[in-house]
């Protein structure tokens, strides 16, 4: 058991130390032509869905299954979309840094899409703060972990933004019934804030989790870094073992609700729509390792 966790957190802490060095735009590969475009996609930051289409927030831009079920490319940017997330209403927000050779700030702040990816604005802090996980409550609030300074930033309107704690992370996610219980993971384990992140008290459990997401009041969904899915009803104080992600190491994992989920892993994005006993491959696609 000692031999696993130990695995368990070598593993979270590279995860982690990748996540908080930024992938420059230097670094980023080149696009590969459309004929090969399942090899594209060399990492996955952030998985969504609306209207029953499935979004994927990868290293070189935004993506959607095509007719064919291989990644299409949504819009026309090919930016690295570090972090991704869906507001209530229906707004796609990102972070990261632009696809090279773009003329823009190495750091692209918050943009927003109104029409599901096809065009992408500048939203707030162009040029100085690179988002690396981003979650939204019921109210409205968008809260961000600034991964250049390791600090949780919040905004009630995506414009305006307060400095929240300072910690190291790797994922946020918000209560659907408590817009200021915010929960992040770390090398330590999950901690959880109820000021809105202003401050964060010591690790919930033993357990390692390196993504989260809240489906409901009383499902709270974790991955570790192994791909062990795990449910919490208790809002991370006591966690239960669900399944195995397939697919590898896990990169992105999204609740829907108590019953959908979509878990990103090396070979492809997956599907449950049984509160993850049992998952469904919704887009193969090639991982590039921890080029992050």
């Amino acid at each position: 058991m000692k031999k696993h966790r130990a695995a368990l957190a070598a593993a979270l802490a590279a995860a982690l130390s990748l996540a908080l060095t930024a992938c420059g735009t230097g670094d980023a590969p080149a696009a590969r032509p459309d004929a090969d475009a399942a090899t594209a996609l060399s990492h996955i930051h952030g998985v969504a869905t609306v209207a029953g289409k499935l979004y994927v927030a990868t290293h070189e831009g935004l993506y959607t299954p095509g007719a064919d079920g291989r990644p299409a490319l949504v819009g026309d940017r090919k930016d690295d979309f570090m972090g991704f997330t869906v507001t209530p209403k229906g707004a796609f927000l990102a972070s990261g840094h632009p696809a090279p050779g773009t003329d823009a700030p190495l750091d692209l702040g918050l943009i927003e899409s109104t029409d599901k990816g096809a065009t992408w604005k500048d939203k707030s802090l162009a040029g100085e703060v690179d988002f690396h996980a981003l979650d939204t409550a019921a109210d409205a609030t968008v809260y961000g972990y600034d991964s250049t300074n390791r600090r949780l930033k919040a905004s009630r309107d995506g414009v305006t933004w307060e400095d929240r704690a300072e910690l190291s992370a790797l994922d946020i996610a918000v209560s659907p019934a408590a817009p200021g219980t915010v929960l992040a993971t770390t090398e330590q384990g999950v901690v959880r804030s109820t000021d809105g992140g202003r401050t964060f008290g010591e690790p919930l459990t033993g357990r390692l989790v390196a993504y989260v997401s809240w489906g409901a009041r009383d499902a709270l969904f974790g991955v570790d870094p192994a791909g062990l899915l795990l449910r919490s009803a208790d809002g991370g104080a006591t966690w239960s073992r669900v399944s195995t992600v397939p697919g590898g190491a896990p990169q992105a994992l999204t609740a829907v609700d108590a019953r959908r989920l979509l878990a990103a892993t090396q070979d492809g994005v997956y599907e449950s729509v049984d509160g993850g006993r049992s998952f469904t491959r919704r887009m193969a696609v090639a991982s590039g390792g921890d080029d992050h």
